[in-house]
């Protein structure tokens, strides 16, 4: 995760970014707590959603066993009758009922689907992970998001997270799966938005309005 990190880093080098917002997604919601851990100066905000502290046993709780079965491999990226079996058990909300819908349509799940070697890395930089030693250090604003129907990390991960990081706030989406972005997305981007754009002196603990879930 480190060495993922660095590359960010040089990503930002590349593009001419001194210092971003950074909102991470699931595995990316780890990426974003490590580069903010090694990089503080390099991220003003930060979103972790539907993501951890660390992998179960090393601060993360985990989740449905049949959901990270299913996690073993990249099958559901390349055939999509087998995505649409596997999707409610694998990211709860509202692929249950429609798994298409998390698609909105695009093909791109599909026809970009991962390398197996490049699977099997993500698999390999997350094992043994964990951000318990430091997250109680990280300065950042952070928004956490969690989905309380989450077969992946279920939501008490985020409540550890929320409470290990010191300016942070746990907004909980009733009814949200793993992918609950993509089930309600302008709602979403909204809230993030607010949070993104606050002022500098706001208390990160308290949201800005009133919005539609559970704030801790």
């Amino acid at each position: 995760m480190p060495g993922l990190a660095r590359t960010v880093e040089r990503t930002l080098d590349a593009l001419g970014y001194d210092r971003v917002d950074v909102l991470g997604v699931s595995f990316g919601g780890i990426l974003a707590q490590q580069l903010a851990h090694q990089a503080p100066q390099r991220v003003r905000r930060l979103v972790l959603a539907a993501t951890g502290a660390g992998v179960p046993g090393l601060g993360g709780v985990p989740g449905s066993p049949r959901a990270l079965l299913a996690l073993a491999t990249p099958r559901r990226y390349y055939s999509p009758d087998y995505y649409r079996r596997i999707a409610g058990t694998l990211y709860g909300g509202q692929a249950r009922r429609d798994p298409d819908a998390l698609l909105h349509g695009s093909i791109a799940r599909f026809s970009e689907a991962p390398s197996l070697r490049g699977y099997l890395d993500q698999l390999y930089a997350i094992s043994f992970w964990t951000g318990l030693p430091w997250l109680r250090r990280l300065q950042q604003p952070t928004l956490v998001l969690s989905g309380d129907d989450d077969p992946i990390v279920p939501v008490v991960n985020g409540r550890i997270l929320a409470r290990l990081i010191p300016n942070a706030r746990l907004e909980i989406v009733p009814g949200g799966g793993h992918l609950f972005l993509l089930e309600r997305p302008t709602e979403h981007a909204a809230r993030i938005a607010a949070f993104l754009t606050a002022e500098d002196g706001d208390d990160p603990a308290r949201p800005p309005g009133r919005a539609q879930g559970t704030t801790r």
